[in-house]
């Protein structure tokens, strides 16, 4: 399949040398460069932090209702 896609020149330049220097094309180094990237796993699966405040949070054990009420208190809604 073809397609077009913007590189970076000197990214590009990097690659058509590596291709030369390995003997293959450029289209074979950006298609392994792919398969490496995709196939890649990572080592942890990103985790949130725990950003709360004491043993409820900042927010406390308040349903989203209760928590859009207190933003807007005072504000006439």
């Amino acid at each position: 399949m073809k397609t077009t896609i913007e590189i970076a020149d000197s990214l590009l330049a990097q690659a058509r040398q590596l291709a030369a220097s390995r003997s293959t094309t450029l289209q074979q180094i950006v298609e392994e460069g792919l398969r490496n990237l995709i196939e890649a796993e990572p080592e942890q699966p990103f985790k949130l932090r725990d950003g709360s405040f004491g043993a409820q949070g900042v927010l406390g054990k308040k349903t989203w209702a209760e928590i859009r009420d207190e933003i807007y208190l005072g504000r006439g809604a």
